[in-house]
C-alpha cells in the first residue's frame, strides 16, 4: 500500500498563505500483477473530519480512511485549514485535492469518474458546499476547471446557515463572522443545490443536540425537488460525532446500544455505494 502524507502547498504555493498548511495523506492499496489487475481503476473517497471548522476531528480520520480501503477504495484524508482561515480556502484545497487524483489518476490507479466526498459535521458541510458550489466564482478564480465529485456522503451534517437550525459556530469559524441575509443562502448547501448536484447518502440522529437533525432534512427536501438520488437514515438516538460507531472511535464500556444501533450506517452506505458506482 502506498501510504503518503502530502502537503498541498507544496503543490499549490497559495495554498500555504497566511500560514495554512493543509495536508492530504493517501491510502492507495496496490493493485495485484500476480492476480492481473496491475490496470485496475478503483473509486476513490476523499474524507472530511468534522470538528466546527476549528479543528480536524481524529476520530473523523484514519479510521474512516481505513474502512473505506478494506472495501476496495482509494482514500484520500484531507486535513483541511481551520480556524483563523476562512471560505473559500477550504473549498480550494477540495479542488486541489481533485486536481491531484485527477492529475495521478493512473500512477494511483483512480477511476475518476467514481469519486465521492464524504464530511463528519462541520466537514459534512464542507462536502455538501464543495458538492454544490465547485465551480463557484471564488473556487474558479483560482482552479478555473475545478472538478465536481460523483457522490457525497454526509454524517450528521452541518447544512444550513439559518440561526433557527444552524451550528452557527461553524460559521463564524468559516467566515470569520456571523453570517448576515445574503450570506445565508450563499453557505446553506441545501439552497445551493442545483440539477447536476452529485447523489447523497445521508445519516443523522434525531437526538443530536450540537446540530439539529433539520440540518439533513433540509438538505434531503432540496434534493428531492431537484429529483437528484438520495439514502437518508435517520436513528432515534445517539449524540453528535459518532463517527463509525464503533471500538476504534469509542471505548468498549462507552459503546451503548443507541451507538451500536446508529452504526447500521456503514452498511448501508457500502450497499448504497455499490449501487450508485455499480461496483
Amino acid at each position: 500500500m502506498k501510504h503518503e502524507k502530502i502537503y498541498l502547498k507544496e503543490h499549490f504555493e497559495f495554498l500555504g498563505n497566511n500560514d495554512a498548511n493543509p495536508t492530504l495523506t493517501l491510502y492507495l492499496p496496490y493493485n495485484s500483477v500476480e492476480m492481473n489487475r496491475q490496470d485496475n481503476k478503483r473509486p476513490c473517497v476523499i474524507v472530511c473530519p468534522g470538528g466546527g471548522y476549528w479543528m480536524c476531528s481524529e476520530r473523523e480520520s484514519e479510521q474512516v480512511a481505513l474502512r473505506f480501503l478494506t472495501q476496495g477504495f482509494n482514500a484520500f484524508l484531507l486535513n483541511y485549514s481551520t480556524a483563523h482561515h476562512h471560505f473559500p480556502t477550504q473549498l480550494c484545497e477540495v479542488a486541489a485535492t481533485l486536481e491531484l487524483i485527477h492529475k495521478n489518476a493512473d500512477e494511483w490507479n483512480c477511476d475518476t469518474e467514481k469519486i465521492a466526498i464524504i464530511g463528519f459535521s462541520a466537514g459534512g458541510h464542507l462536502a455538501a458546499h464543495y458538492s454544490t458550489m465547485y465551480d463557484c466564482k471564488e473556487v474558479r478564480e483560482i482552479f478555473p476547471d475545478s472538478k465536481p465529485v460523483n457522490a457525497s456522503i454526509l454524517c450528521y451534517p452541518v447544512i444550513t446557515a439559518d440561526k433557527k437550525y444552524a451550528n452557527i459556530g461553524s460559521f463564524q469559524n468559516l467566515l470569520g463572522h456571523t453570517p448576515n441575509e445574503d450570506e445565508v443562502n450563499y453557505f446553506s448547501a441545501d439552497r445551493c443545490v442545483k440539477e447536476n448536484t452529485p447523489p447523497a447518502f445521508i445519516w443523522h440522529t434525531a437526538a443530536d443536540g450540537t446540530v439539529p437533525v433539520m440540518n439533513s432534512l433540509l438538505y434531503a427536501a432540496a434534493l428531492s425537488e431537484k429529483k437528484i438520488p438520495y439514502e437518508l437514515h435517520i436513528y432515534p438516538y445517539g449524540q453528535h460525532g459518532l463517527s463509525i460507531c464503533n471500538t476504534e472511535v469509542y471505548d468498549k464500556e462507552a459503546l451503548t446500544p443507541d451507538i451500536i444501533h446508529a452504526s447500521a450506517w456503514t452498511e448501508s452506505l457500502e450497499k448504497w455505494l455499490k449501487l450508485t458506482f455499480n461496483l
